[in-house]
């Protein structure tokens, strides 16, 4: 099938006389006629649910249809976005161990890293997502675990070089973990261009509605993890929490990762997903293919009038010719890459506030990439935690403004723009 229609079909198919939809299987328990059936389930011996903060079906249909749209062979959902980057790493790294991140990701997750998962005993190393072949290799480690990226930054718009890094990951053993939100699957995939794990907020452009929180994990099937057995014993060698099994060789490739993320840390942390949240997110799915070309298409308008405003200092778009990753966005996203751009409004920081401040259409709001256009400055908000050296590191600048391009009529956001950008002194 091609992805517009796995968007709609993919992850479910209907018996006769059986629910068109997604059916909502909102239960926290599961019945079974003995004991033995239910202990089966515990053992891993045989499919099926038991509790909710494990497993759902109406979560696993819907996980299976991202698995679809990103090439992948296993998915789940998880409560956010932040559980997904949480999970993606947790399920290969413990104490002791190290991953290398690029320093231009979402300010969320950098702090995730940075700060909570250093307090678990994980050590990271940030590197320019441009930094030489020679930065990226000294930096591995024989502890290193994995390597992470962003598609496209948040909200710095880096594009990732996602073959370079994933041959380097690849070099050293590791997989390399993409968060491919803002792009979606119908832009990137970048399990195409070598990742080996892809993560989601879906809670972005998959949702698309502000209506849930939510995130996703694609294992693309494709890490020999045996091969690697010294570095990942979390999947080579015998869990003793499920009587020995060792899950790269009970669920090889295609399964190992995504069941030990849900055996072992969604049984644990319990960060699932709600059955009617997901219920949505298959909603947003559907019309996904259909809501991205306007993102994009409404952004480059707005970028190519922003790039010409005599109050409006610089612009960051990939779709812009004279953008730095244009090139780079051409080769990894042909079709367009998201809605979401940053500029600079001449007068810094107080200028970026009052400018903000005149929207009418654009609304003033944390979220980002979904059918509202929205408008944020980040220095004060997302990334208010991170020092300034830390912002530029992110490529974040103080007067950067993020605006997060909807589906509206896209007259109607440019008129916005001007007034608000005309009372301006």
């Amino acid at each position: 099938m091609n992805l517009e229609t796995k968007c709609i079909q993919a992850g479910y198919t209907p018996g006769n006389g059986e629910s068109r939809m997604i059916p909502i299987i909102q239960s926290t328990t599961f019945k079974y006629d003995t004991g033995t059936a239910m202990a089966k389930l515990f053992d891993l011996e045989a499919p099926g649910y038991f509790y909710t903060r494990l497993q759902n079906p109406t979560n696993d249909m819907v996980a299976a249809k991202i698995a679809a749209l990103e090439g992948g062979t296993a998915g789940m959902l998880t409560s956010s976005g932040q559980a997904a980057t949480f999970f993606s790493i947790f399920n290969i790294a413990g104490q002791g161990d190290h991953v290398i991140s690029s320093s231009a990701i979402y300010g969320g997750s950098y702090n995730l890293f940075h700060v909570t998962m250093r307090r678990m005993g994980i050590d990271f190393t940030f590197l320019d997502p441009d930094c030489s072949d020679e930065e990226l290799e000294a930096a591995f480690r024989p502890n290193t675990k994995a390597v992470f990226g962003e598609t496209i930054a948040n909200p710095a718009l880096i594009v990732f070089d996602i073959e370079r890094w994933a041959k380097a990951a690849h070099a050293h053993g590791v997989p390399l973990i993409v968060d491919n939100t803002f792009a979606t699957p119908v832009n990137c995939r970048p399990i195409e261009w070598g990742a080996d794990i892809v993560t989601h907020s879906t809670t972005k452009y998959m949702d698309g509605h502000d209506a849930t929180v939510g995130g996703a994990i694609v294992d693309s099937g494709k890490f020999d993890w045996m091969a690697h057995a010294d570095k990942f014993p979390g999947l080579t060698t015998p869990d003793e929490s499920y009587h020995g099994i060792t899950y790269a060789e009970k669920f090889g490739l295609e399964g190992a990762f995504i069941t030990k993320a849900t055996a072992q840390l969604m049984r644990d942390l319990g960060s699932i997903q709600s059955p009617m949240n997901a219920y949505f997110l298959n909603l947003g799915l559907e019309s996904l293919a259909v809501r991205m070309p306007r993102h994009c298409s409404n952004a480059q308008k707005v970028a190519e009038y922003l790039e010409k405003h005599e109050k409006v200092t610089w612009v960051n778009y990939p779709g812009l010719p004279g953008n730095r990753y244009y090139e780079r966005a051409k080769k990894y996203m042909p079709n367009g890459s998201c809605g979401v751009i940053s500029f600079g409004v001449r007068g810094g920081r107080d200028a970026a506030e009052a400018f903000m401040g005149n929207l009418k259409v654009a609304m003033i709001a944390t979220h980002v990439a979904d059918a509202h256009t929205c408008v944020l400055h980040p220095a004060s908000t997302t990334h208010r935690q991170m020092s300034d050296e830390e912002l530029l590191a992110a490529g974040v600048a103080p007067d950067l403004v993020r605006f997060s391009v909807g589906i509206e009529n896209v007259d109607d956001i440019l008129a916005d723009l001007e007034q608000a950008l005309a009372a301006l002194a």
